[in-house]
């Protein structure tokens, strides 16, 4: 009755064979011996099997689409297409019963490998979805804490070890089809580093892909146009990029920001440093050279400034004069000011009521080196 039941399910809908036998290809058929006998574990391939078949057949172009099924449905059309499945058709509302609680009870943990400038990411494909490729990561043992079974698998399935690197509180996590899944993420791995599965028959390849160019939707071409890789082949991908790649972006602005400010007070310190030591040898070359040469200038400028005081100061009473910045001697034929007499009209002035006054420093201002340094010494 049972198989009758099944075979009338089958009947109201239907896979074609070249889509089922490229499903099990990819899911059931490349199991380990040691799995192949495990219902619960064929139960989470055909399970993979079902989203694959969900986003990119009955999902596609109107013209190919076919019609979704239920995981029941789907489970059915397997273990009838697959030889050593068909003894447990009959058996299969149960098979599935004890998969689903057997799942709800064990979430999967793993990591999210970044290399140092945060733009690839470490994938693995594994030789029963070897057409796919995802994170690694595996399903938690019994009284294991997440992040042991993050590295736990990690190891396995890559070789490199994680244990000492895992932040308990950076992570992504999803829920996929009531399958908790967390993938904690690891940052500056270095490209060149040699990854060496630890496992036979499990993990075929482990491979660096850009960020930028992994698909945020199953419509998302840019795999295929950037690596010649398609779209489906990232399926188990998807959940993790948009969160992944706002991770990525704000972190780089955190390091951006530290980076900058760390920056701009080394240049400063820096500059401060490199003038006042270039100020200060300057100095010192001037110093050396000048010799005795530099004190008589300076004793002459002192002898100067004391006959201009005694000679032209016009002490009285103890007091200095005003100093006369503008005098009729002082003229230059390029700068003058010229001074109207009072009580004249404009129209009557002459050329001799024009008096040039000039300041001698103005007069004859330029840029003295010599000076400059005198006054730092």
């Amino acid at each position: 009755m049972a198989a009758t039941d099944n075979n009338s399910r089958q009947n109201k809908h239907s896979i074609p064979i070249d889509i089922l036998d490229d499903l099990c290809s990819r899911f059931i058929i490349n199991l380990p011996q040691e799995d192949r006998g495990n219902l619960v574990r064929i139960c989470f391939q055909i399970e993979l099997a079902h989203w694959f078949y969900l986003d990119y057949y009955c999902g596609s172009d109107e013209s190919t689409r076919l019609n979704p099924c239920g995981i029941r449905e789907f489970a059915a059309h397997i273990f009838q297409h697959v030889p050593q499945l068909r003894e447990h058709i009959s058996n299969l509302d149960e098979v599935l019963d004890n998969w689903r609680e057997y799942k709800l009870t064990v979430p999967t943990y793993g990591a999210i490998l970044l290399d140092t400038e945060l733009t690839h990411v470490l994938l693995v494909q594994s030789y029963w979805t070897k057409a796919s490729w995802g994170f690694p990561k595996g399903k938690v043992n019994e009284d294991e804490e997440p992040w042991k079974c993050a590295a736990r698998e990690v190891l396995e399935e890559t070789g490199f070890d994680i244990s000492n690197l895992i932040n308990k509180q950076e992570y992504i996590e999803a829920t996929i089809h009531d399958q908790i899944a967390r993938l904690y993420i690891i940052s500056n791995i270095p490209r060149d580093t040699k990854f060496q599965p630890q496992t036979r028959y499990e993990i075929k390849a482990c491979e660096w892909f850009p960020i930028a160019d992994l698909p945020a939707n199953r419509k998302d071409m840019t795999p295929k146009v950037k690596m010649g890789v398609s779209p489906n082949a990232f399926f188990m991908v998807l959940p993790f990029v948009k969160r992944l790649r706002r991770w990525v972006t704000e972190r780089n602005q955190k390091v951006f920001r530290r980076t900058r400010h760390k920056s701009l007070g080394d240049i400063e310190s820096c500059k401060k440093k490199t003038i006042s030591q270039g100020l200060q040898n300057e100095i010192q070359e001037f110093q050396q050279t000048s010799g005795h040469k530099y004190k008589n200038n300076h004793n002459n400028h002192s002898n100067s400034k004391s006959n201009i005081n005694n000679g032209n100061g016009n002490r009285k009473g103890g007091k200095t004069s005003k100093r006369q910045l503008f005098t009729p001697q002082n003229t230059h034929t390029n700068n003058f000011s010229p001074v109207q007499k009072e009580n004249t009209p404009s129209q009557e002035v002459d050329e001799s009521s024009y008096l040039n006054f000039v300041a001698p420093s103005w007069a004859n201002f330029k840029f003295d080196r010599r000076a400059i340094l005198e006054c730092l010494t």
